[in-house]
Order: structure tokens, then sequence, then C-alpha cells
């Protein structure tokens, strides 16, 4: 099943797309995708209810907004340096342990929503990356239990502003959270969609250009000993979503770097989860 939320900022109706391509409204299901839905049985229950009350679904015009797929989270847990070769054009050793940081979830926005380019910003960058929906509570997870504790998938570009990132004191946080830094979407594809993880084809372009192509197949740490790991310093919530880091090609790597600038237009996708678009404008000052 592929989980899909629509409809103005704010205002977001649970949806379901179907295999045809086709979209429908899902809201008289009566549960948001939220923490109490992925732990408390709702993709099973919504794949019930379907069953008998799909044909009275209306379907949402294709010209409808799509939103974040799922409620604001309690937290976006990243992985850094999860991919041989991205670590490489970092100029970082492979690093022994999964690198952690956090992502501000005021930064979810929708697959297709403008990224903003923050005020100051003069490195933002693009990175894709694999999302981990979690579906049942996990707390010092066994590797060999880890997908049990997994809802879904789901697309996802870790927008990053490398000076606020790198260049200045603290943690990564401060690169990683800006407003409009998390698109996630299309949709999230429930666990049984996806046949293996840890091999998938994930891409994304610049303007039209491929930037990053590569494959899951090269994770240093692969989608169950995250999971596992991160569960042994906090607890994870359904709902919750593991990013799995990038690969290779981001604009820090090349030679010169290549950085985001108004009108740039980010195209991604990872095998099975569908494609984003981002168009990128500079910061306007509150409204």
């Amino acid at each position: 099943m592929k989980l899909i939320r629509f409809g103005a900022v704010g205002q977001e109706k649970p949806g379901v797309q179907l295999a045809s391509g086709a979209r429908i409204d899902v809201s008289a299901f009566g549960s948001d995708y939220n923490e109490d839905f992925f732990g408390n049985g709702g993709i099973e229950r919504l794949a019930e209810w379907l069953v008998k009350n799909h044909g009275g679904c209306h379907e949402i015009g294709a010209g409808v907004r799509l939103g974040v797929p799922l409620v604001r989270p309690s937290k976006i847990v990243c992985v850094g340096l999860n991919y041989a070769q991205h670590a490489a054009e970092a100029g970082m050793e492979v690093p022994k342990e999964p690198v952690l940081f956090f992502k501000s979830t005021t930064a979810l926005v929708g697959p297709n929503d403008d990224v903003i380019i923050p005020k100051g910003s003069i490195k933002s960058d693009w990175e894709v990356e694999l999302g981990v929906v979690i579906g049942k509570k996990a707390s010092y997870v066994d590797e060999a239990d880890a997908f049990e504790h997994i809802a879904g998938y789901v697309l996802h570009n870790d927008v990053s502003e490398r000076a606020f990132q790198i260049e200045r004191s603290g943690q990564w946080c401060k690169g990683k959270g800006c407003d409009t830094f998390a698109p996630v979407g299309p949709f999230i594809a429930t666990k049984d969609e996806v046949k293996d993880p840890n091999n998938l084809n994930l891409w994304l372009k610049l303007n039209g250009k491929i930037m990053q192509d590569s494959s899951t197949t090269d994770f240093i740490f692969n989608v169950q000993y995250v999971v596992s790991h991160i569960s042994q310093f906090m607890t994870l919530l359904p709902g919750d979503i593991i990013s799995t880091g990038t690969p290779f090609g981001v604009g820090l790597g090349l030679k010169p770097p290549l950085y985001l600038k108004e009108g740039d237009v980010m195209e991604l996708g990872i095998d099975g989860l569908g494609v984003s678009r981002q168009v990128c404008k500079n910061y306007q000052g509150l409204k």
C-alpha cells in the first residue's frame, strides 16, 4: 500500500495511491497517519477497510498538492556518511559505527514544495536518501528483529547548508534543520512493497543533469543494523523517520563545489518510492 496525504498546507487529509497510479481520499477511515495509526495496526486496519469501502472513496485530482505523507513525527534521526563513496568524496574516514544527527521536524515539507535557501546561505546542497518509517515502538532492538519495527519506506531529500553544518561551531543540526530542508514523499510504501531496502537504486538530478546515481548496496550500515543501533540510544516511536544517508554526488564533493541557487530544480527518486521535485527559492523574510 502507498500512503499519501493531500491538500493545502496545514489542511492535509489521508489518502492512498493505488497500483494504477490513481489516488483516493480515505479520510472517511477516520484516522490520519500519525503515531497512533502506525503503532496500533493502522496499516492492516486500513487495508481491511478499503476492501469494503474502496468504491465510496473519491478520487483525488491530478493537480492537488501532496503533503508530507505522515503527521509530524516525534523525530527525524539521520545517519551521516553511510555510503562508502560519499565518505570518500567528503574527505572523511569511513565511520566505525553510524554517525547520528537529528533533523528538525519543522523542516518537513511535501515532495513537490519549494525549498527555501536560508537567510545568509551560500552553500546549500542536495542529498537523496532512503527514509525508514518506524511502525512499532523500538528500544534495544536486536538486528534480527529490526524489520518487525518498520512500517515502510519513503523518499527524502536531506537538504543541507554546508557552511552552517561544517564551518560553524556545534553539531550538524545547524545546517540540516532549516525550514523546508526535509522534502518527504510522494508516498510511504508499506514494507511489503519493498522487497529489499538494501538493494534499491536512487538518483538525483539538478536542472536535468544527473548528480547522484547509486544504490543502497553501497551502505556501510544496512537498514536493519541502523534501526537496531539507534534503538540502543533512544526509543523510536511509531511514525519516526530514520534517514539512512546519501550516496556520492553531492555539491560539496565536486571540484569545484557546486551549491544551490534560486531557480534551481531538484528531481529525485528511489526504486518503488516514486519521484519528487523541488524548486529552490531565496529566503524572502517572514510573512
